[in-house]
């Protein structure tokens, strides 16, 4: 069994960045993949980046391309990088993993971590 749990989430406002963090606990988890995704209320939860975690390869939705970046410090400590915030960066990011290393589809992953509130003030 794996346990996520993000953290880094606040209030911050346009232009400030922030580091989320997505920690891994349970069982090893260094042959899948990690994705972060968010989720703003009565809409769907959007993939925004996901990283292998043996290789640190790195895929990314086009929405956050150039601003966020994903790295691994381990196998088991994913970070989400997110520069020049926005207000409509305003949402949950949860972190949640994957065995399809690149996939951006949502029913493939598993392991959802709890989220973290992630606000951006004008």
């Amino acid at each position: 069994q794996v346990q996520l749990e993000e953290s880094g989430g606040g209030t911050v406002q346009t232009g400030d960045s922030l580091r989320l963090s997505c920690a891994a606990s349970g069982r090893t988890i260094s042959s899948l993949s990690i994705g972060w995704f968010r989720q703003v209320p009565e809409k769907e939860r959007e993939f925004l980046a996901t990283i292998r975690l043996n290789s640190g390869a790195v895929y990314y939705s086009d929405s956050v391309k150039g601003r966020f970046t994903v790295s691994r410090l381990n196998a088991s400590l994913a970070y989400l990088q997110m520069n020049n915030l926005k207000p409509e960066d305003t949402a949950v990011y949860y972190c949640a993993t994957t065995s399809y290393p690149g996939s951006s589809l949502y029913h493939r992953y598993e392991n959802w971590g709890q989220g973290t509130q992630v606000t951006v003030s004008s």
